[in-house]
């Protein structure tokens, strides 16, 4: 009877150390005028920086993401500003009490505070699997070029990379709502085109497991209908 309440408290101990370790959701970080965002879902983490009121946008990386006691680690799959970096190993300390947590990075400590717990039907990692094309939906390359959407649940969060060869061709995130069937975004940053930020796009959704499938208009204005798999 010893043994087994032993055991017991060990499966708590674990079970509350992997939870405390795992802190998944949008983080965000202020610093100075400038923004960071931090969407964690699906062992995948992206990191967004930019100036809201200025609409300008800073940088973003993202990749693999693995919570142990020693703190996060993983690959770095794209980067906008240090092609260097993809590919590499990192390893980052991190501690964290209630809805603030502390990552050190090359040295530097920054404070982020939970945004949300990640706890939403949208929330994880997304693939871009089709598109509508002259009235026929198209299956995307499923090689190292892709686009990507991390999900909190109330942040998001999209990527357009190719993995093999560096290259980044663009991103954009913000706030997100899902209700009644409609999925809205609220764009907060956009690197290709500043003067989208502060719109709001609205769509309809449909959410099958892992499937996702949203239709409506782009920020351009033009038909969109989309396949997302998580």
């Amino acid at each position: 009877m010893r043994l087994f309440s032993v055991i017991i408290l060990l499966f708590l101990s674990i079970s509350v150390l992997r939870g405390q370790q795992a802190p998944a959701g949008a983080w965000e970080h202020i610093d100075s005028n400038m923004v960071q965002t931090l969407i964690i879902a699906d062992d995948y983490f992206t990191i967004a920086n930019y100036n809201l009121e200025e609409k300008k946008f800073g940088d973003t990386y993202g990749g693999t993401a693995r919570f142990t006691k020693a703190g996060m680690s993983g690959k770095i799959e794209f980067s906008s500003s240090k092609k260097e970096m993809i590919g590499k190993s990192y390893q980052y300390s991190v501690s964290r009490q209630g809805n603030e947590m502390v990552i050190t990075r090359n040295g530097k400590r920054d404070l982020w505070k939970r945004v949300d717990d990640g706890k939403a039907a949208l929330s994880g990692n997304w693939r871009l699997a089709s598109r509508e094309q002259n009235g026929k939906m198209v299956p995307m390359t499923t090689g190292s070029r892709k686009t990507i959407k991390v999900m909190s649940a109330t942040r998001f969060q999209w990527a357009a990379i190719n993995t093999e060869t560096g290259e980044f061709f663009g991103t954009g995130g913000g706030r997100y709502s899902l209700k009644d069937g409609k999925y809205t975004e609220m764009i907060e940053f956009f690197s290709r085109d500043s003067s989208r930020v502060g719109m709001s796009l609205v769509f309809n959704a449909l959410i099958d497991g892992s499937e996702w499938m949203h239709s409506g208009k782009s920020s351009k204005g033009d038909p969109l209908k989309e396949i997302w798999l998580r």
